[in-house]
């Protein structure tokens, strides 16, 4: 990226000055090196972010933002509805509420080493994973709608669960406003048999390591400790948040002029919120953001029978469930007044500081855990939301390393089989169903999360409170 484009407003912190149309700045976060290396095209798409209507504030992209459709992955914009504000599906991007679930094991790296390969191999019979895996459970109609409105507390009525994972859960596992009747019968179609899967791309399920502490007041309120033994599920809404975003991008789009709306590029196709389109957008939204929700409940369902099967002291409690790639209605306050916004996070996670009253009491004093996932071979961390991060960046942080080489130069650069047997010399068990999936997820083809993970807690964004190494990982 030139960086004679942008001003330097700090050592991590960079501006896209406001200029001809834009609404908004836009910021940047990152050292100099970082700039450097994004791809002009996170320049390009966050400026284009600044020319929507509505806009609130600065337009925001992440230690680990890259170009993705529409929103820069890492991308954060907020809109207020009463000032013309618009909801973008290219904000929210494809796999709706696609996030991380991480459980407490009460286990440590011994009890897993004495049982890893097999462990590795049943929870990779046990767990679905792959392109257009299929589960056990089958939703009719009936059923369709009553997940997509209830979420994990849906999934928890049918016995995935226990009421306690919900208390952990962003939304305590339901968010209001879905509206089923706004999904696409293909959706739903897509659905029906995708429940209890992960997928594929850069979705997974780890057993992971505490392999260190940075913030211990922090940590022990989490009841992290050194050597603990968690596990995290990373998946979205599957096939279902895919057509969703594909079905309103593609109305959006057609729609723009009859709502007088000039797009600067159709990737950002988006309606005014108080519109029918908008509305019917949101609840749709919504409801897959209710399902990814269920779907995580029910992997963690699924994952507890299994780890219990070989490791039957094992505990698998609730530490945290947090959504990407979303559209929430939050209260921030701007130029001094409280103002009800709609939060675009696209590839970026929310980041609440201690005493916010959507927190679960026994988070509230330390502030919600952010769960910044890595690549399959590379560390990920649990940080923790600040009371600065709160007009740092609308309570907002990274979600993972972001990419540093497309997946087809991945793929022409590594081999499934060579990545396996490189992580299996530092004892990490990798199983997949597809070594191209595998290649296209090889540890170089991020940027070095570590590096990231600093930049956040240096820019103000989050604070670091552990360092998660993979023993076993379940890659789509």
């Amino acid at each position: 990226m030139d960086l004679n484009r942008l001003v330097q407003d700090s050592e991590y912190r960079w501006r896209l000055p406001m200029e001809g149309p834009m609404r908004a700045p836009g910021i940047l976060f990152g050292d100099r090196e970082q700039i450097l290396q994004m791809d002009d095209k996170v320049f390009t798409q966050l400026y284009n972010v600044t020319l929507l209507p509505g806009l609130v504030g600065p337009v925001y992209a992440m230690p680990d933002a890259h170009w993705g459709y529409g929103f820069p992955i890492g991308g954060v914009a907020a809109f207020d509805a009463e000032a013309g504000g618009v909801v973008s599906a290219g904000g929210v991007g494809f796999d709706i509420s696609c996030g991380v679930r991480t459980l407490h094991t009460g286990l440590h790296p011994r009890d897993v080493d004495a049982v890893k390969t097999e462990l590795a191999d049943a929870l990779f019979a046990g767990i679905p994973a792959g392109v257009g895996s299929r589960g056990s459970i089958r939703l009719d109609h009936r059923q369709m709608d009553a997940m997509l409105e209830g979420g994990a507390r849906w999934a928890v009525k049918q016995g995935y669960g226990t009421t306690d994972d919900l208390g952990r859960t962003e939304e305590r596992g339901c968010i209001d406003g879905a509206r089923p009747d706004d999904v696409s019968d293909h959706a739903k179609h897509r659905q029906r048999r995708e429940m209890g899967t992960l997928g594929s791309g850069n979705h997974y399920l780890e057993l992971q390591r505490v392999a260190a502490i940075y913030a211990p007041d922090i940590a022990r309120q989490y009841a992290l400790a050194e050597d603990d033994v968690l596990v995290s599920i990373h998946c979205g809404s599957r096939g279902l948040g895919h057509q969703i975003g594909t079905d309103y991008l593609r109305e959006m789009v057609i729609a723009a002029p009859d709502l007088g709306l000039d797009l600067p590029d159709r990737e950002l196709a988006c309606a005014p919120i108080y519109s029918d389109l908008g509305q019917r957008y949101l609840g749709a939204m919504r409801a897959g953001m209710n399902c990814a929700l269920a779907n995580r409940q029910i992997l963690t369902h699924l994952t507890r029978d299994v780890v219990r099967r070989l490791l039957p002291q094992a505990r698998l409690d609730m530490f945290y469930d947090v959504s990407h790639n979303i559209c929430k209605v939050e209260v921030h306050v701007v130029d001094g007044k409280p103002r009800e916004l709609y939060v675009h996070r696209k590839g970026a996670t929310r980041a609440f500081g201690p005493g916010n009253p959507d927190l679960d009491e026994t988070l509230c004093a330390a502030g919600q855990p952010v769960l910044i996932g890595g690549s399959m071979g590379t560390a990920s961390y649990v940080l923790a939301g600040t009371t600065e991060g709160e007009t740092t960046a609308l309570s907002s942080a990274c979600h993972g390393a972001g990419r540093a080489m497309s997946r087809r130069k991945a793929r022409r650069q590594y081999s499934g089989r060579q990545v396996v047997d490189e992580l299996a010399e530092r004892g990490i068990v990798i199983r997949s169903p597809s070594q191209r999936g595998v290649a296209e997820e090889a540890p170089l083809a991020y940027k070095d999360v570590d590096r990231v993970v600093d930049i956040a807690e240096y820019a103000g964004l989050a604070r670091k409170v552990a360092r998660l190494e993979p023993l076993v990982c379940i890659k789509g």
